[in-house]
């Protein structure tokens, strides 16, 4: 999902050549099949009919659809660019052969591996090797280093010294488990993708191609544009609404960037704040309710609690975050003069509402099917995408609306943009059997916690830290995954409340959109701003800080995931938001007049203060009432001078 706009050449740094002429023949094909038969599983229409497939059949196939659209257009190298190999042509097409040989032959293999030992080896080979190629094509050598090491640690475990020692495999065994099994390729993280996160790509699809991003944006100026900083204020809007839908931090800086950032340099911000505001704003979307870029789903299905709950928890953490944005949008206009929109480019707000309401119909489907129908995630995205597609076929808003074309080419794009993420599901699932098989997962769990054992805050900074370098460059569902297998374990062995953990290492995870050196989301937004990506990413982690502190917060202040009673969460919801304020206006250097450097250090050790939550410890909120004093007496000071 978290492809932008484009096709898997995108996938190297440089400026890609056209594909070949094979490639552009074929992938618009396969794409489309891709998404049809995700579409159709997700439908339960082979249920219905009465085909007896299973699961892992489906995976299988579209695994092997992803293989060949890969490999026919993500070169070994990026100096191959536009054209096919040989071998590549060859591994494309043994890719799509082993997906449908799996398809046909997977029951037989599941039902009598015992009994096809060298069948079972041979194609767990293939799939391994494939699996592990086209990872490196698509998300890079750091995600490729990753699994080689794991692989390394499952041939060797019973060598490592001391308490990460395991149980080694052999090879033959080793190939066929993580082929076959379901704690393999075809484990969770797969399933998920398949039935999931595919339709969730094609909502999206159907909402950008039949004006759903332009929409929103329009919404977000009727109602912000006659602000002070109106044109940040609209993007910070515009992004959270439709980034929360999209389930990509990239694609929605290049959906709503290239409106919103021109918007905003406009306004008079400075190119690297006009691309850093995009990009947190847009990275914002993937944690905002009620989608959360599919992962609220993926959370649900692995905590094994209802959808409802993850969403109750996520919400306050998700309002805090956008909330700072909009707050330091506000005081950085303040600062440096920026006035509101002008009148003439701010749309009439029941206009917009008029001409596209039925934008909000996907939404309402959505949410009714999940809270009311007690439907599962896939049925509610398939009456959201199947409401859009018919009202999007009747209206049509600035131009767009949907065809039958256009449908077609929503189902190409669904399935050319899941190649990455199915790809790295099926990563995820190889390290799930690995760390399953040799016993490493309590072996890690075990040390780590002996690192936080007399300090929780060092085993919480050293897996933020973690989190933000494995997380570099991938997708939101495949930071997800991949840290929720390997660092919420020691935290809910340490005590920590399973779903804090679990929100903690998705935010951390994410927030390696807008942290260097592997700023997809900066970087994306400073090509839109042409700016410089360095400047924009580091601009980018100004506007972010509250990302970095809040997922302290509910872990140590379970309140804030509406865990306690409602006046203890309200009280620190609201003091949360103050500390907000007041650090931001202090680290921004404006709150009603420019600040003095003493008023800025005031501030931001007051907005600290009153950040801390009363539960951190049994004098805690001694140090909130001392923070709120020191920022109210210096606020005081301030409008005392400024009416001077």
């Amino acid at each position: 999902m978290e492809s932008v706009e484009k096709t898997p050449t995108e996938s190297s740094k440089q400026t890609p050549a056209p594909p070949s002429p094979v490639a552009q023949a074929l992938t618009p094909w396969l794409g489309i099949t891709l998404g049809s038969i995700g579409l159709l599983w997700a439908s339960g229409v082979a249920v219905d009919l009465g085909i007896d497939l299973i699961a892992e059949q489906v995976m299988v196939l579209v695994l092997g659809i992803a293989f060949a659209i890969i490999y026919l257009n993500v070169p070994a190298h990026p100096r191959y660019q536009g054209t096919l190999p040989w071998y590549d042509a060859i591994a494309a097409a043994l890719g799509l052969a082993i997906g449908i040989y799996m398809f046909i032959r997977y029951p037989v293999l599941l039902e009598d591996i015992a009994y096809r030992p060298v069948e079972g080896t041979i194609v767990g080979v293939i799939l391994v090797f494939f699996t592990i190629e086209t990872l490196r094509r698509t998300a890079g050598w750091g995600l490729f280093t990753v699994l080689i090491v794991f692989f390394a640690y499952g041939f060797l475990a019973d060598l490592i010294p001391g308490q990460l020692q395991g149980r080694a495999m052999k090879p033959d065994t080793f190939f066929s488990f993580l082929g076959i099994d379901t704690t393999g390729i075809l484990g969770i993280p797969l399933t998920i993708i398949t039935t999931v996160v595919i339709i969730f790509i094609f909502l999206g699809q159907v909402l950008l191609r039949s004006g759903g991003s332009e929409f929103f944006t329009d919404i977000a100026a009727a109602i912000m544009g006659r602000s002070r900083g109106g044109s940040a204020k609209i993007a910070v809007v515009a992004s959270g609404l439709f980034g929360s839908i999209s389930g990509s931090a990239v694609s929605n800086v290049a959906s709503t960037g290239v409106i919103t950032i021109p918007l905003m340099r406009q306004g008079g911000y400075s190119r690297p704040v006009a691309g850093a505001i995009e990009a947190v704003a847009s990275t914002g979307g993937q944690i905002m309710p009620p989608i959360m870029g599919a992962a609220a789903f993926l959370m649900a299905e692995l905590l094994e609690i209802r959808y409802q709950e993850v969403i109750l928890a996520a919400i306050l953490p998700a309002l805090l975050y956008y909330i700072a944005v909009f707050l330091q949008a506000d005081l950085e206009a303040g600062k440096t003069g920026i006035k509101p929109v002008p009148e003439d480019q701010i749309p009439a707000f029941l206009l917009v509402l008029k001409q596209g309401w039925y934008f909000i119909v996907p939404f309402v489907v959505l949410i009714y099917a999940l809270f009311f129908l007690n439907s599962p995630p896939e049925t509610a995205a398939l009456f959201g995408a199947a409401s859009i597609v018919v009202l999007g076929m009747v209206f049509r808003y600035k131009g767009k609306n949907l065809t039958v074309p256009t449908l077609v080419l929503c189902l190409r794009r669904t399935g050319e943009m899941s190649v990455d993420i199915l790809v790295i599901g099926a990563t995820a699932g190889m390290i799930i059997g690995i760390l399953d098989a040799t016993g490493l997962s309590f072996g890690l769990t075990f040390l780590l916690v002996q690192v936080g054992e007399g300090n929780l805050f060092l085993l919480l900074g050293l897996t933020a830290v973690i989190c933000i370098i494995l997380g570099m460059g991938m997708p939101t569902t495949a930071i997800y995954f991949l840290l929720a297998v390997l660092a919420t374990p020691p935290l809910v062995e340490l005590g920590v409340e399973p779903i804090a953990a679990h929100l903690f290492v998705l935010y951390f995870g994410l927030m390696s959109m807008i942290t260097p050196p592997v700023a997809l989301a900066a970087f994306t937004a400073a090509k839109l701003a042409e700016t410089g990506p360095m400047g924009c990413a580091v601009a980018a982690c100004r506007f972010g800080w509250p990302a970095f502190v809040v997922p302290f917060l509910f872990v140590i202040a379970p309140n804030l995931i509406m865990i306690g009673e409602p006046i203890d969460i309200a009280i620190v919801f609201v003091t949360a938001i103050a500390g907000i304020w007041f650090a931001s206006a202090g680290m921004t250097g404006f709150f009603t007049v420019r600040l003095s450097l003493i008023q800025r250090v005031a501030y931001i050790i007051g907005g600290l203060a009153l950040l801390l939550p009363s539960q951190a410890f049994a004098s805690a909120y001694l140090v909130e009432i001392a923070g709120g004093i020191l920022c109210g007496v210096v606020l005081t000071l301030e409008r005392m001078n400024k009416q001077k």
